[in-house]
């Protein structure tokens, strides 16, 4: 039998580990798996387009559509992100976040 060939069939190359679950918070900037982070959804509606202000909804099932952000669902790692401003440059919107359903949603848990 030949080396790196079994029943005439190339064996598959090796590759890297594969990270399809890990995505990086917008607060603190660590990876972790999906399951253990908080999507974050801008919400599209009249409103938000009248005021120039996007409202952020906590997307806990991953069903909304549009743009995510990733967040650890802890209060540290949301002023974090509030403050660094990295939910408008995450999601790519251009005017205000409102971040109340999203605290809200954190502090309920």
């Amino acid at each position: 039998m030949v080396s790196g060939r079994t029943r005439g069939r190339r064996t598959p190359p090796v590759t890297a580990t594969r990270h399809a679950g890990l995505r990086t918070c917008v607060g603190c900037r660590t990876r972790d798996e999906r399951s253990a982070l908080l999507r974050v959804v801008a919400l599209v509606g009249n409103d938000a387009a009248q005021t120039d202000v996007s409202l952020l909804v906590p997307d806990g099932g991953g069903r909304l559509p549009g743009r995510g952000a990733w967040l650890h669902p802890r209060p540290d790692c949301l002023d974090k992100a509030d403050q660094r401003r990295a939910f408008p440059r995450a999601l790519r919107i251009t005017h205000a976040v409102d971040l109340t359903p999203v605290r809200e949603w954190i502090a309920g848990r």
